[in-house]
């Protein structure tokens, strides 16, 4: 037992490192909220989209990793948009909070084949401290004194390619090299914080206002080579108005270890009325299953204002 604490203290502290200006993305991105990833979905579609996250990460474990953040991107004219987050994350005797601030441009490649492409920048602000007083002594560098803290600054580009049902986003993160603040005197947190993303799918439209949308979500991160991929499924059913309730399942592994998946789990949700609600639960499969009950994530938004635009590569992509 004594063991796995230290294991858990290691890992909370390597990587808060590792995460910081890296936020953890777990399954937001897939309660119908890809601005999470790229910017480059800012203001695709016909209403001003708000959604607000709670995450709690490890449930069981003690000062497990928990965060919350606030996503909002509207349209500005016909073929622009624009987008800002918010967000504080707790990992242990860590934290950092922050703010994104997205545009996006979209245009018409191929008007009678729906073909598009989008352009996105962030620009990014992350303050990130450590509370020394709560470490316990012995375990940790006594060079540590009084809490630790550093703002940064940062930019993200992406772009996004839509074709019918199919798309294909791809974010460079941090883009930017840290100045590093070297909080102990020997050199332990990366410089490079870069760390790009590729996401991808495709909507199957079927018979009765059905949808089966089938999704791949790939990290990596330039500074220790470290990858992952999610691999999703959704279902999405639709009326008469456009609401809808959805279910699905995610499934992320290391891309080094593809046969022993990192989590696993389902999600659930509907939007009535522009009120939207999304539940995911992800079941941990590595070697702290034993010790917590897996991730919960709680999803709440709202769309209003809505207003479709002139052109159709911003327009709402729900089904025909």
């Amino acid at each position: 037992m004594k063991k796995l604490l230290l294991s858990l203290l290691l890992l909370t502290i390597t990587t808060s490192f590792s995460q910081e200006l890296n936020l953890p993305v777990a399954t937001q991105y897939l309660a119908d909220n890809p601005f999470v990833i790229s910017p480059t979905f800012a203001g695709i579609g016909d209403n001003f989209r708000i959604r607000a996250n709670g995450m709690k990460q490890w449930v069981g474990v003690k000062d497990s990793p928990q965060n919350q953040s606030v996503y909002a991107d509207f349209r500005i004219a016909d073929q622009s948009g624009v987008g800002a987050s918010f967000y504080n994350d707790q990992n242990g005797y860590t934290s950092q909070t922050g703010a994104k601030f997205s545009f996006a441009h979209h245009i018409i490649l191929e008007y009678y084949s729906r073909q598009y492409l989008s352009f996105g920048i962030s620009f990014n602000i992350n303050n990130f401290k450590i509370d020394v007083s709560q470490l316990v002594p012995n375990t940790y560098d006594p060079n540590l004194k009084d809490d630790r803290f550093t703002s940064n600054k940062n930019f993200d580009v992406s772009f996004l390619y839509r074709n019918k049902e199919f798309y294909l986003s791809f974010n460079a993160a941090n883009i930017l090299d840290k100045n590093i603040d070297n909080f102990s005197g020997i050199k332990i947190e990366p410089s490079t914080l870069r760390n790009y993303q590729l996401y991808s799918g495709y909507v199957i439209k079927t018979q009765n206002w059905t949808e089966l949308e089938p999704s791949v979500f790939f990290q990596y991160y330039e500074s220790d080579r470290r990858s992952s991929t999610d691999i999703n499924v959704k279902y999405r059913k639709y009326n008469n108005n456009n609401d809808y309730y959805w279910g699905g399942i995610t499934y992320r592994f290391l891309n080094d270890q593809i046969l022993a998946p990192l989590t696993v789990g389902p999600m659930a949700g509907f939007k009535k009325s522009g009120f939207y609600f999304g539940y995911s639960y992800q079941v941990t499969l590595n070697e702290l299953a034993g010790y917590n009950s897996g991730t919960h994530m709680v999803t709440v938004g709202f769309d209003f204002l809505a207003n479709i635009s002139n052109c159709p590569c911003a327009q709402s992509p729900v089904h025909d």
